[in-house]
């Protein structure tokens, strides 16, 4: 069956029709533009209608009289002054425009595409916070995600910066497994390169999801603001610890929130066990420490890479030896092993006779160890002691005898670190990209945030024996005589190294600090040479090789006659291996 056309009526006057609307539409938005200011002041003088009527429905009756008293002497005052109804006519036309003019409006609640995003993360906590025979379902395909996300806040590209999630009672928050799935769903979902802290209500069945801001990193080696026995191992987030010090950041000073670690007779972590990736920052925090540590103690230094990382310590006042070598190394743990005894024995004495403690066993000696493993598979393969055997009597005695051990190692060699090692390290230190299995195999506990897969230089996290674990930023504390060295961080560096005892020692001729001293570029880049071999303290009066297992033994004991001491020379032979020796081996690690 064939069409019929429309009218002629109706085919040819929809043109009309949509022309007449479209300039009707013109004529409008012109209208509006045009009258823009009136209606302004119009939309302005009803909202101060408004608020009289209400300011005068508020009025109590007893005062209505009164200020209507009020009113009308000073509209007769300002009908007399000169000018003064032309100048009332424009004030109230500007209070009119003001009050009139178009606010950007409010945002009482998310837009589109937030509300798209809140939707699914409702949807995708569904399988997790639900169960099949629950009658009211907080969660379930389909339901209102509003019910269940109390705040949220979002940041300028729509991702989520806080978010607070009700979750039903029967869910397993008490359980690691089940709070990592949905740590790990929720930062999948509001996006990853941040790092999240999630925050857990066990009580009222809450969780609180917040964007963490980065750490600063332009906090420099300097002298901080700690009384002695407090060590500054980094600075972590504001509000997660008790206390703030001042810090120079660039050109400024601000308050920072420190990780301080606290060592001593009365300490609960008398030792540090720092563990990371290559080019994490390890070396960087044993550096920091070593530079806080002189200023009140001794330093004993052991590197195990061999890359002279610590070279500008060596002939610094208060740093007894930087060993490199496998044999200086296991003759200077052998004499801080006998150092502790020596310490303990005349403390004992000392206790026991009543009087004070001798000034030689009073100063901190600080034994620093960076990647011990490397020296024992050295020693491993010439036949010879792991130098971690070295560290049991400083280890289990330190905290009595002052004595502190710091270590750094890396994630592949953890597996080679002795039980004593890991018993008596209650401080523990994680830095650089690690997993939140690695970390919790370090710290003991898995940490409240998401670790991103690329942080920079010294961030990580840090625990301190049974507290919380800290996120950890370490202060900017390079080696000064590297080229990559800025000069602000180098300098910085510098001011914080003691005097040399000899200012013209040859062992370290790159020493750019020395007043009338110049270095090439070509020299700078070398590391300098440090000693093959350690010797004791000359003011330090030590005693024979004693076997370890008596120490508590002869402690106990406290013999009345007085202490044997021989001279140092005969001390430092001893502490020499058997085996003869020949000529002094270079600044590098064996093998």
């Amino acid at each position: 069956m064939a069409r019929r056309p429309l009218p002629r009526i109706l085919s040819s006057g929809s043109a009309s029709i949509t022309r007449s609307r479209e300039i009707a539409r013109t004529a409008a938005d012109s209208a509006t533009d045009v009258l823009h200011p009136l209606i302004t002041v119009v939309r302005g003088l009803r909202l101060l209608a408004v608020a009289g009527r209400q300011k005068w429905i508020a009025t109590p009756k007893e005062r209505r009289g009164p200020k209507l008293f009020l009113t009308a002497a000073c509209v007769l005052v300002v009908a007399l002054i000169p000018h003064g109804p032309v100048l009332a006519l424009v004030s109230v036309m500007g209070a009119a425009a003001w009050k009139g003019r178009e606010r950007t409006p409010v945002k009482t609640g998310p837009d589109d595409t937030e509300t798209g995003r809140l939707r699914s993360l409702y949807e995708a906590l569904v399988p997790y916070f639900s169960v099949a025979d629950d009658p009211s379902p907080l969660f379930s395909h389909g339901g209102d995600w509003e019910k269940v996300f109390g705040g949220f806040a979002f940041d300028d590209d729509g991702r989520p910066t806080r978010l607070q999630v009700s979750y039903p009672a029967y869910f397993t928050d008490g359980e690691a497994a089940s709070r990592t799935r949905i740590e790990q769903l929720l930062h999948a979902k509001s996006g990853r390169g941040r790092e999240y802290h999630f925050a857990w209500d066990e009580e009222a069945n809450q969780l609180v999801m917040t964007v963490l801001d980065p750490l600063p990193t332009s906090i420099a080696a300097q002298r901080f603001v700690t009384a002695p026995g407090e060590t500054v191992l980094g600075f972590t987030d504001a509000g997660a610890v008790s206390r703030t010090a001042p810090v120079r950041d660039g050109d400024e000073t601000r308050d920072a929130s420190p990780v301080v670690w606290r060592t001593g007779a009365r300490c609960t972590e008398p030792h540090l066990l720092v563990v990371g990736q290559p080019g994490s920052g390890t070396t960087t925090l044993l550096r920091s420490i070593a530079l806080q540590a002189l200023q009140h103690g001794d330093i004993l230094v052991v590197e195990g890479s061999g890359a002279g990382e610590y070279g500008a310590l060596t002939g610094r006042a208060g740093v007894l030896a930087v060993e490199c070598g496998l044999t200086g190394a296991l003759a200077a743990l052998e004499w801080a092993a006998h150092e502790t005894e020596r310490r303990l024995i005349a403390a004992n004495r000392a206790r026991q006779a009543g009087h004070p403690a001798p000034d030689d066993i009073t100063r901190p000696l600080w034994v620093l160890l960076d990647r011990p493993s490397a020296l024992g598979h050295l020693a491993a393969a010439d036949g010879r002691p792991d130098p971690q055997e070295l560290l049991q009597v400083p280890l289990r005695h330190g905290r009595a005898a002052g004595v502190t051990v710091v270590l750094t190692d890396q994630f592949d060699s953890l597996d080679t670190l002795s039980e004593t090692v890991r018993t008596h390290t209650r401080a523990r230190a994680v830095l650089g990209p690690a997993s939140r299995e690695q970390i919790e195999s370090v710290l003991g506990i898995q940490p409240h945030t998401t670790p991103t897969a690329e942080v920079p230089a010294g961030r990580g996290y840090a625990r301190l024996g049974a507290g919380p674990v800290l996120r950890l930023q370490v202060p900017a504390t390079p080696d000064p005589y590297d080229d990559a060295t800025s000069a602000a961080h180098r300098q910085a560096v510098l001011d914080l190294l003691p005097a040399r005892q000899n200012p013209q020692n040859p062992l370290n001729p790159l020493d750019t600090d020395v007043p009338g001293r110049e270095t090439d570029g070509e020299h700078a880049a070398e590391p300098p040479p440090v000693s093959p071999s350690v010797s004791p303290p000359m003011s330090l009066s030590m005693p024979r090789s004693m076997p370890e297992e008596t120490v508590t033994a002869e402690v106990i004991r406290a013999e009345a006659e007085p202490m044997e001491t021989v001279p140092v020379e005969a001390v430092a032979m001893d502490l020499r291996p058997s085996e003869p020796q020949g000529k002094p081996q270079p600044a590098v690690a064996e093998g």
